[in-house]
């Protein structure tokens, strides 16, 4: 029988599986420069962006009432999710190109993806208990690399043709997948029975640990891509209110988007000293903050306002692992998989609800930095949970 590797490369290849497979959420991003002209279609941005998050909330939801993160082996789930996802990634490259072929592509992109991050989520909850907030971070961190990718790449203005663009990215994410299905072992299916347990949905709201832990991620989840989705729009903003200023709005927005990333790893090891829900709580705090300051750093000099930007992106991404390791934490061991997946479907879900009304806002009344106070009640209302989780412990 071959020898399972350490578990540093276990968790090596899980977060390497993890960015490969998720970095198809946003390869649609990557070609939009050349898609534009093609389609001659305006709001293109915001269609596919939503196309893929609406097919991800659709997925979570199928996966976890068909309880298949808990009723099959993850690595397996996680292998067929994410070789289904290139697949259909790539599958309207054959097709003439329109945009509802490229619509359906993004979407069924999305639906699969729904076995990839959350699924990654429950491998490392399975195989790193002792060390799951350092692992988490590494884990989102990945994510956070895959969303802020696509800014770089405009940014460097890159040349890559779209289609070696797309098929790259594919045969990453499925060679992702292979190398943690041979490199990290994983248990059988524990759930009993054909479907979800309907039941298990009463701990998304009886009295417990879970809760707060719950309600802390939603609060954190109606910031966070809602900042992300209008960054370059504030960035734009600020330069038009500095028309003296010389900046390079792409690459302000990758670097605001991947300080996440190191806000995610570092959290995880200070979870490890004063624990998850502290960590949590802090970096909600600082991103709530920032909220409050963005009038007054819109009106601050460039470097102050890039600092700024670097704060808020690092801690508005930070908390993201903590709270997906308390959710881990509190939910059951037979059905951990399919609530990790469904409190994923809804954070996700309000995404596309502050999105939506963000964009609304930004089209009746301008752009504004107070228009931002608008993600303000996620980490208050996300805080005042957290405080009654402390009660709990």
């Amino acid at each position: 029988m071959r020898a399972s590797p350490g578990i540093n490369v276990q968790l090596l290849v899980v977060v390497f599986a993890q960015f490969a497979g998720t970095s198809l959420w946003f390869a649609g991003n990557a070609i939009l420069p050349e898609l534009q002209p093609l389609l001659k279609m305006t709001g293109l941005t915001s269609w596919i962006t939503s196309a893929v998050q609406i097919g991800f909330i659709t997925g979570t939801l199928l996966y976890a009432l068909l309880a298949i993160p808990d009723r099959f082996r993850s690595t397996y789930v996680f292998l067929v999710s994410v070789t289904l996802a290139a697949f259909v990634n790539l599958s309207w490259l054959f097709l003439p190109i329109k945009a509802e072929t490229i619509l359906v592509s993004r979407f069924m992109t999305g639906f699969f993806l729904a076995g990839v991050y959350p699924v990654g989520m429950k491998i490392a909850a399975d195989r790193f208990k002792s060390i799951l907030g350092k692992a988490m971070g590494f884990l989102v961190g990945a994510l956070v690399l895959g969303t802020a990718f696509p800014h770089l790449i405009r940014g460097l203005d890159a040349s890559l043709p779209y289609r070696t663009l797309m098929l790259s990215v594919s045969l990453l994410a499925v060679s992702g997948g292979i190398l943690l299905t041979w490199v990290v072992p994983t248990t059988s299916g524990q759930a009993r029975g054909r479907f979800f347990r309907f039941q298990v949905l009463t701990s998304l709201v009886k009295p417990s640990g879970f809760r707060p832990a719950m309600l802390g991620y939603f609060g954190h989840m109606w910031e966070l891509y809602t900042l992300w989705a209008f960054l370059p729009t504030l960035i734009v903003y600020y330069k038009q209110e500095h028309s003296d200023v010389a900046l390079m709005g792409s690459l302000w927005a990758f670097g605001s988007i991947a300080a996440g990333a190191l806000g995610c790893v570092v959290g995880g090891y200070f979870a490890l000293r004063v624990g998850s829900a502290q960590v949590a709580r802090l970096l909600l705090l600082i991103s709530g903050l920032c909220i409050i300051l963005t009038p007054l750093f819109i009106a601050a000099p460039p470097f102050l306002f890039g600092l700024f930007l670097l704060v808020w992106g690092t801690s508005v991404a930070g908390d993201s692992p903590q709270f997906s390791t308390l959710v881990a934490n509190y939910a059951s061991t037979e059905n951990r998989g399919s609530v990790l997946t469904l409190v994923t479907c809804f954070g996700f879900l309000l995404t596309v609800i502050s999105i939506q009304l963000m964009a609304w806002l930004i089209d009746q009344v301008g752009m504004s930095g107070w228009l931002f106070y608008m993600l303000l009640p996620g980490p208050v209302l996300g805080l005042l949970a957290m405080r009654r989780m402390s009660q709990c412990d």
